[in-house]
């Protein structure tokens, strides 16, 4: 469920810790599982985790060195996603996912999520060991599948997720319900301040947004401990009223704030205020807060990690576009304005007629080739025919330009217009987005991977437009030219598009580009074309 796997198992490891003992699946039926025969016993990729236990992330697990292959009737399996689970320090067995939904490769938010559920599944099982068959635990038992619960719920309520109000304000609601409080607030930590996140029961609205200095709120000393605090007291309640989010009218009898900490670091405060039913927080209550709240804070880091990297690099995107343009309009323009500068010169001194018409006709000559010169620029910069006749149009005159530049490019696109009784353009933002997604993967291949030949494929269907990029150049290596090659770029915009992006590309071998968009389209009707072009 946490991470769309068409097929899961666990295998549980035997006293030696060598191989499988039990192994346990989902996905599978059982007329399978009787033509599959005897169970794994942890050969190949299932042993790698055995010998080495530590998250395993293939894209491809039959290209995996330790592949032992599949036994007849076994069915296909192409990404897989492993995870120990260690209980009391000892390895006790191993999760296996495979074929992610869609057939995309699992995520590094995938595996943080398993890892945080082999984690609590690991506090389970040793519970069950030390305690089955006593009693007296039965109820730390429940108490921690609760946790387990807990955890696992906001675990795949958040698995994927990185904008952070939606985030909260789940948080907020799912929190609030696990302990049946009144109110549960959310605060997250800005310097020397806490800032009133989310919340959610009988909370007014208005003061969301609010601001108020550490010093002196009862988050004080829960965010520097990083441990539980309880509201309970006296002293506590008076602290709370006068400071923190009491100040706003906010009363309550009874309080729990658990500190978010993610890796060390405290990134706020989860606050419940009163029982719904009148009584008070219990031991228990606290510590499924406490579990809810670890989830919690690994969420809500992902989230402000990938708004922080978002920003970075947009602004080096941003940077990195203002130096190229720099850059072509003062090795072209400038010096090109410099050259028709001295031909005026010389055509102003010449000595006869004659000679100063020759300078004034090289001069016009240059005249000529920086306007066509700018009309390049400003067509890469913003292509005017994409704003007038849409993206079909642009793409076309993209495929034109790279061609006389040396790259032959085959052009298929189908937008779906014949299909649709009312045709309409997709909305300006996507347009833009696939025209710059293309344009930097061809640019790639003329100027990196020197491609003689190119195909571009853009086809709309079932709301989603998918294009792929191929070349016949020598590829590159993405971990060394991510952001020269305008790979951040191209992200960025699949990113701010809702979209997925897959770039297969190496050293000495052609490079292919897939992105799939949500399709949008205009209200009106402007505009519809179907084409199919080839370079020469």
């Amino acid at each position: 469920d946490l991470t769309d796997a068409q097929y899961a198992a666990l295998g549980v490891l035997d006293e030696s810790k060598t191989k499988l003992e039990r192994f346990i699946t989902l996905g599978v039926d059982e007329k399978t599982r009787r033509e599959i025969g005897a169970p794994p016993t942890g050969r190949g990729v299932l042993g790698e985790l055995i010998s080495h236990p530590e998250p395993l992330r293939l894209a491809d697990v039959e290209a995996h060195p330790g592949s032992y292959g599949y036994p007849s009737g076994h069915p296909r399996m192409d990404t897989f996603l492993g995870v120990p689970i260690i209980a009391s320090g000892i390895p006790y067995g191993n999760l296996y996912l495979t074929n992610k939904t869609a057939g995309h490769p699992f995520t590094s938010e995938d595996e943080e999520a398993v890892v945080l559920l082999a984690d609590f599944a690991g506090i389970a099982i040793d519970y069950a060991h030390r305690y089955a068959g006593s009693e007296s635990r039965r109820a730390d038992l429940q108490h921690t599948v609760d946790a387990l619960d807990a955890t696992t719920q906001i675990a795949r309520l958040l698995a994927g997720r990185t904008d952070l109000d939606g985030i909260l304000e789940m948080v907020a609601t799912r929190g609030r319900d696990l302990v049946a409080a009144r109110i549960l607030v959310i605060e997250l930590r800005h310097g020397d301040e806490l800032v009133v996140a989310a919340a959610s029961g009988e909370f007014p609205r208005d003061v969301v947004g609010r601001r108020m200095p550490i010093r002196g709120t009862v988050a004080e000393t829960a965010l520097g401990s990083r441990q539980l605090q309880r509201l309970g007291d006296d002293f506590n309640l008076a602290r709370f009223t006068r400071h923190g989010i009491g100040q706003f009218g906010i009363e309550a009898s009874d309080g729990v704030i658990v500190p978010l900490v993610f890796r060390d670091e405290s990134y706020g405060a989860l606050i419940a205020l009163d029982r719904l039913d009148g009584g008070r927080f219990t031991g228990e209550h606290e510590s499924l807060l406490v579990a809810f709240a670890s989830s919690a804070a690994t969420a809500v880091a992902t989230a402000q990690s990938v708004a922080f990297e978002r920003r970075q690099q947009s602004l080096s995107s941003a940077e990195a576009e203002r130096r190229r343009w720099a850059r072509e309009l003062h090795d072209d323009t400038l010096q090109s304005l410099g050259a028709m500068r001295l031909a005026l010169s010389a055509a102003r001194r010449a000595p006869s007629r004659d000679q100063m018409i020759a300078a004034l006709d090289s001069a016009i000559e240059q005249v000529e080739l920086d306007i066509a010169s700018l009309h390049r620029l400003i067509s890469d910069l913003r292509p005017a025919v994409l704003d007038e006749f849409g993206l079909a149009a642009g793409i076309n005159a993209l495929a034109d330009r790279l061609t006389h530049a040396g790259v032959a490019v085959d052009l298929y696109m189908d937008l779906g217009y014949e299909r649709r009784r009312s045709p309409a353009r997709l909305v300006p933002e996507l347009e833009d987005g696939i025209y710059r997604i293309v344009q930097e993967a061809l640019t790639n291949a003329r100027k990196h991977g020197h491609a003689r030949r190119a195909s571009v494929e853009i086809v709309e269907g079932e709301g989603t437009i998918r294009l792929t990029v191929r070349d016949d150049g020598s590829g590159f290596d993405q971990t060394v030219h991510a952001s020269g090659f305008g790979l951040v770029g191209m992200r960025e915009r699949v990113e701010l598009l809702e979209g997925w992006l897959e770039i297969d590309s190496a050293p000495g071998r052609p490079t292919t580009v897939r992105a799939g968009l949500p399709a949008r389209h205009r209200d009106g009707v402007d505009g519809h074309m179907r084409l199919r072009a080839g370079g020469a």
